[in-house]
């Protein structure tokens, strides 16, 4: 089957998580991927991967979101998103190029709205649905935030025919066509085993904006290595080393570190769990992340913190336990990878019984598949 797969370009836990199950699909159906920003660039070197729009945040110069940025800048891209403008009428002539048979999104909406409009299957497989498609289960703090978001969210991508979700804890969907699975575990996780190293591994999605001088004054002052990724910096300064992205290597420093200091990703987290390394979760200023960071400390796997309010104690209160989040890690590590890739499958054979009424409205129009630069230039 002929399969365009999206991916959210905003950070690269989208990317990491449609890594683990590209091999898998591709080696049963012609995939190609539509991504922009960050997914774009990790993605591209490895598989067919077309570039188009990413929404994202803007940040201020405290490092926090500014919604006045995060709106006008985006404004654009979503009145061309919401209105059927140019790039997604260049989206739709690329999957009618390629003879589209059945879309699957993490988190994408150009491909998803894309797909509705062409009435092609589409299936939702990300972690965000959790909050759209899962009976809630929201702190009572951010409980407003969280419909807010399932609003938010339902609202871009519409109602997929089938959804997959990824999470590192569980929940129960509300939806009969809905399924929930473990972390995506890729090739490189699983093939490395974990040890207890000396130092502490930090990771920001967005560090040229996140990493801030009193997040650098905290690091100087531990007593310990510290290795950063996600920062535009690079090398060797006091007890810090700054490192170059790399999936493979920042996946042998996660296996091989004593902590982890991050961001409140569900990809990186599920992999910390893999590897039983307690975590201090320092969320991004949005629901999800904010979620995330609160399962953490529920589940008793770690801590929370603001950024804004991030000490050399919180990190000296994390190691002084993390014998008890190691110990907690074990009873919530899982692989979803292989459930994931079944699910996939058996959700692609029941509908691909849907494609053959729209099979003749694509076949006169196999031209050969370009790169559609009206999107590359978007």
């Amino acid at each position: 089957m002929r399969i365009a797969y999206g991916v959210m370009g905003y950070g690269r836990g989208h990317a990491m998580r449609t890594m683990s199950v590209l091999p898998a699909l591709m080696a049963e159906h012609e995939v190609t991927v539509y991504a922009g920003g960050d997914a774009f660039e990790v993605l591209a070197p490895l598989f067919p991967t077309v570039r188009i729009p990413t929404i994202g945040y803007r940040y201020n110069n405290r490092g926090g979101h500014s919604l006045p940025r995060t709106f006008s800048e985006n404004l654009a891209p979503m009145a061309d998103l919401l209105l059927g403008g140019p790039g997604t009428e260049a989206l739709e002539r690329e999957m009618r190029s390629r003879g589209t048979q059945l879309i699957i999104s993490d988190s994408e909406a150009w491909t998803h709205r894309a797909g509705a409009r062409l009435g092609i299957p589409r299936i939702s497989f990300d972690h965000v649905g959790i909050i759209a498609w899962c009976k809630p289960n929201f702190p009572a703090d951010l409980w407003l935030a969280g419909q807010r978001d399932a609003i938010g969210y339902r609202t871009l991508m519409g109602e997929p025919d089938r959804v997959l979700i990824s999470s590192f804890y569980p929940a129960e969907p509300y939806r009969d066509d809905a399924r929930v699975v473990g972390p995506m575990l890729r090739d490189v996780v699983k093939g490395l085993k974990p040890k207890r190293g000396d130092f502490l591994l930090v990771y920001f999605n967005k560090g040229i904006h996140q990493y801030r001088a009193h997040v650098d004054r905290t690091l100087r002052l531990l007593d310990m290595p510290v290795k950063v990724y996600g920062t535009p910096w690079k090398g060797q300064s006091e007890n810090l080393e700054f490192c170059a992205p790399s999936n493979e290597w920042f996946a042998h420093d996660l296996a091989a570190c004593r902590a982890v200091l991050s961001t409140a990703g569900n990809q990186l987290i599920g992999e910390a769990l893999h590897f039983g390394k307690p975590i201090l979760a320092v969320p991004e200023d949005a629901f999800e992340q904010r979620l995330n960071a609160t399962m953490v400390e529920r589940m008793g796997i770690g801590m929370r913190v603001a950024a804004s309010q991030l000490s050399p104690s919180h990190v000296d209160r994390l190691l002084s336990h993390e014998d008890q989040f190691a110990s907690r890690t074990a009873e919530y590590a899982s692989d979803g990878r292989a459930e994931a890739v079944s699910t996939l499958e058996r959700y692609i054979d029941e509908l691909g019984g849907s494609t053959v009424a729209s099979a003749g409205r694509f076949r006169l129009s196999r031209a050969r598949p370009s790169r559609t630069p009206a999107m590359a230039a978007r």
